[in-house]
C-alpha cells in the first residue's frame, strides 16, 4: 500500500509538472513584446494581405515584400506590393505616400495631429512595446496557435478610443513568442477584415537608404487629397 505522504509528493510533482507545461500569460506576452521593442532596429518579411468585403463576398489578395525601420525617434516603412500589380507604399517623416507606377501617380496623405495613433498601429507587432499595446488597447489572450508551424500566441485588441474603434472594431495579432514579434495580423472592420500573413522574416535585416525613397520620373503627378 502506497502511504499518504507519497501520494501527496507525488500529487506535488504532477502539479509541478503540469503547471510548468502550462502556455504563456499575458505578462509574459507583453514583456517579449517590450524586450523586442527595446532593441528593434529594422525588419524585412515577405507579405500576403487578404481584404475581405462581405457585402460582396470578395477577397482582395496582394502579395510583396515590407520593410521597418527604427531612425531614431522616427519610424519608417514601405510596403512593395507585387502582386497583382505594382505598387508602393512608404510612411516617413509623419506622412503616407502611395505611387502607382502603372499611372505614374503619387497620393499623398498628411498623418497630421494623428501621427502618434498611426504610427502605434503601423508598429503593432513590429517593434511596438506591449506596455504601449495596453495604453491604446484592451488586451486578452485568446490562447497559443500553431500558425505555418510557427507556435505563438494570440491576442485580441480593442482600441480603448471611440475613433479608433469607429475605423476598427477588434484585431487579433499572433505573436511568435521566441522572437516576439507578429507572423499574423487581422483586422475587422464591420463584417469586412483584412487579414495579413508574414513571412521569410529578418530581423535586424540590411536596408539601405534607398528602400525608403520612391523611384518616381520626371512626370510623376503628385496629388493631396483634401479632408
Amino acid at each position: 500500500m502506497v502511504s499518504i505522504g507519497i501520494l501527496w509528493l507525488i500529487l506535488l510533482h504532477s502539479l509541478a509538472h503540469a503547471q510548468g507545461a502550462q502556455g504563456p500569460t499575458l505578462d509574459d506576452v507583453l514583456r517579449k513584446l517590450d524586450e523586442t521593442a527595446s532593441t528593434f532596429r529594422s525588419l524585412q518579411a515577405n507579405f500576403v494581405w487578404d481584404q475581405y468585403e462581405k457585402v460582396v463576398d470578395d477577397h482582395d489578395i496582394q502579395k510583396g515584400t515590407v520593410y521597418y525601420r527604427r531612425n531614431g525617434q522616427n519610424v519608417e516603412m514601405m510596403a512593395e506590393v507585387k502582386e497583382p500589380a505594382q505598387k508602393f507604399v512608404l510612411y516617413k517623416n509623419g506622412k503616407l505616400q502611395v505611387y502607382q507606377p502603372t499611372i505614374d501617380q503619387v497620393m499623398e496623405y498628411s498623418a497630421g495631429s494623428n501621427r502618434s495613433d498611426i504610427e502605434s498601429y503601423l508598429v503593432l507587432g513590429f517593434g511596438g512595446s506591449g506596455q504601449d499595446l495596453k495604453k491604446s488597447f484592451d488586451v486578452t489572450l485568446l490562447g497559443e496557435q500553431n500558425v505555418d508551424g510557427v507556435q505563438t500566441a494570440e491576442l485580441q485588441l480593442v482600441p480603448k478610443s471611440d475613433k479608433m474603434r469607429n475605423n476598427i472594431s477588434r484585431m487579433w495579432l499572433w505573436v511568435d513568442m521566441n522572437r516576439g514579434i507578429s507572423v499574423q495580423q487581422q483586422l475587422f472592420q464591420g463584417n469586412d477584415y483584412r487579414l495579413a500573413k508574414y513571412s521569410a522574416i529578418k530581423m535586424p535585416a540590411k536596408i539601405g537608404n534607398d528602400v525608403f525613397q520612391l523611384k518616381t520620373t520626371k512626370k510623376t503627378q503628385f496629388v493631396s487629397p483634401q479632408g
